[in-house]
Order: C-alpha cells, then sequence, then structure tokens
C-alpha cells in the first residue's frame, strides 16, 4: 500500500502507467493503491489528490486524461511510444476546427490555465447550450461553443496526447492556505518537455510502440488479458 508521494512516484516510474481511478483492471490504478485517508486528504492532512502538482513538477512523467477519458500519469519512458500510438488513433486533422483552434492558441501561449484557455479560444464560461436572444426572447441562441464543448475537447486533446497538464492552481484563504480542487494548467508535450516525440520513438510503426506498451502492461497485469489493457492504453 501507498503512503507517501515518493512511494507513488516510485511505482509510476516502475509500471509506466497509472491512471487515477479504477478502470477494470484489478489493482491498476492510484484508488486501489494508495489508503483511503490519503487518496484525497483529510483533517487538512495531503493525499495523493494533492501530490499531482509535486509529482508533475518532478518532470519524470506526464499527466492528463489519458485513460478512458479519465486522469492519470505516463512516466517519460513510456511517453514517446504512448504518444506515437495515440496521435495514430486520433489524427489532429480529424478532430475539428474547433479542437485544432484550441491547440492552435495553447501552442502560441504555450501553458494556459484551463479559464484562460477556455476564454481565448473563443468559449463561454456557461455550461448552457442556449443563451438569451434580446431580439427575439422566445427564441434563444444557440451557444455552440458552450463550457460543456470545451471541456469534451479538451479532454479528446488529451487522450491524443496534444495537450497535458503542466500544474495546478489553487485559491488561497485569508490565512494564504490552498484550498478546493485546484485550477489545471494546460501545456502541450512538446512545450513542457522540449522533446521530438517522433525522434524519441525510435522509428516505430505506431503499431510497434503499442505492441511494446502492451507486452509491459501484460507483464505486470497477465490476468487482465489483452483486450482489457488494449482498451486502457490503446484508446
Amino acid at each position: 500500500m501507498v503512503e507517501s508521494q515518493e512511494q507513488l512516484e516510485s511505482l509510476i516510474e516502475e509500471w509506466g502507467f497509472m491512471p487515477f481511478f479504477k478502470n477494470g483492471i484489478e489493482g491498476f490504478s492510484i484508488e486501489e493503491q494508495v489508503a483511503p485517508d490519503l487518496l484525497f486528504g483529510e483533517h487538512g492532512e495531503q493525499g495523493a489528490w494533492q501530490w499531482k502538482g509535486p509529482i508533475i513538477s518532478h518532470w519524470q512523467c506526464a499527466y492528463g486524461k489519458f485513460f478512458c477519458g479519465k486522469a492519470g500519469f505516463v512516466s517519460l519512458r513510456w511517453l514517446p511510444d504512448f504518444i506515437n500510438w495515440r496521435r495514430s488513433l486520433y489524427p489532429i486533422d480529424s478532430m475539428g476546427a474547433d479542437a485544432n483552434h484550441i491547440l492552435d492558441v495553447l501552442v502560441e501561449h504555450e501553458s494556459m490555465l484551463s479559464k484562460q484557455l477556455k476564454v481565448a479560444s473563443g468559449f463561454t464560461l456557461s455550461r448552457k447550450r442556449t443563451r438569451f436572444n434580446p431580439d427575439d426572447p422566445a427564441s434563444p441562441i444557440e451557444n455552440r461553443r458552450n463550457g460543456t464543448a470545451f471541456d469534451s475537447l479538451i479532454a479528446a486533446l488529451q487522450m491524443g496526447t496534444y495537450v497535458c497538464i503542466a500544474d495546478f492552481e489553487y485559491l488561497l484563504s485569508k490565512k494564504g492556505e490552498p484550498y478546493g480542487w485546484g485550477v489545471a494548467r494546460y501545456c502541450t508535450p512538446e512545450a513542457m518537455y522540449e522533446t521530438d516525440w517522433a525522434e524519441a520513438a525510435g522509428g516505430r510503426t505506431p503499431r510497434q510502440s503499442f505492441d511494446l506498451m502492451a507486452a509491459h502492461m501484460v507483464g505486470l497485469f497477465p490476468e487482465a488479458g489483452k483486450k482489457k489493457i488494449e482498451r486502457i492504453i490503446g484508446t
């Protein structure tokens, strides 16, 4: 059972892939490896949820919504192959104009808080799909670029490994203490790690990269079966 940030970092390095939440492969998550009272921190104590930012800051792994649209870590050792495979599944040209625009804005600024990126990309903070029409109150205007649409697009960009999370920034209490869940600061893997990922993949095809990752995971979780592993790391 993981009892400290250092132990969690070691496990991420050993396994290479670490979803935060349960995912169908028994034991393959921070949620299952960390004691329940350490998962989100209790009674003012730090827990795995608060360790995310410090772990990212050590530059040994990437963090984002990489696993079935849910968050987790990928070690730098495996990140080139992970990117090689995922970008073949999610070609940026097929992700639509809005997703490409979000990525272009992020590349221009290198890193941005979630709300900053949302507004700079032309999306509203409101999650409502319609907005008031002053010219015809009975006919609301479609709000296609609403907050929910942005959240879906930024999640897809993370699944495609075009975007990762560089840090979490917290609100401060009157005592100067951080509180709340933290606001994600987005970045691209290229800007954060200054790496040519195609070169780092060593000339392997996307399928070869996937086969390497799958073989590694089967070695760690032989009882899971290749189909479950492919669902978690491959899609």
